[in-house]
């Protein structure tokens, strides 16, 4: 029993191998033509109902956005530039900018923390400003004007 390879199988596999390496360099080409020469990274594409903030991990799953204190929602996930999934506590304290997504209990469930372009972006945020106001957001008491007259009862006219 010859247990020794042979001259031939060697060379096939060289040329398989070398091959090989040849298709891995083509595809990972392309796969870097995807991205754009200002961003090394591929632009990543957001939910539409994401909302842009700043984001600060106070103590998990305590946070604040935009200055307000939130929670995250249990099994929160966090994304970071690359799109690889990050843990809460290892950004305590870091003032991030973020798109992030609420989930129905109203915590915060999906954050893509983001970088220098894509954060140029335009992107609506929790701030945008109503064309409404609560009654609970002005002052309540009745507004004098001087015409109307708020100790009197109105008069209507008999018929």
């Amino acid at each position: 029993m010859n247990r020794c390879p042979r001259i031939p199988t060697a060379i096939f596999s060289i040329a398989a191998l070398t091959l090989l390496t040849g298709a891995i360099a083509t595809f990972s080409a392309q796969a870097q033509a995807q991205t754009t020469s200002a961003n090394p990274l591929p632009m990543r594409h957001f939910p539409r109902a994401a909302l842009r903030g700043d984001f600060v991990v106070i103590n998990p799953p305590a946070i604040q956005l935009d200055g307000h204190p939130d929670r995250l929602s249990p099994g929160a996930r966090i994304y970071g530039p690359r799109n690889m999934m990050l843990m809460s506590g290892a950004l305590v304290g870091r003032d991030l900018t973020v798109n992030y997504l609420r989930d129905a209990a109203g915590l915060v469930s999906e954050v893509w923390i983001l970088d220098a372009p894509e954060a140029q972006v335009p992107r609506a945020s929790a701030q945008t400003p109503r064309n409404f106001v609560f009654s609970s957001e002005v002052n309540s008491a009745p507004h004098d004007d001087g015409k109307t007259p708020f100790n009197q009862l109105p008069v209507y006219p008999q018929q």
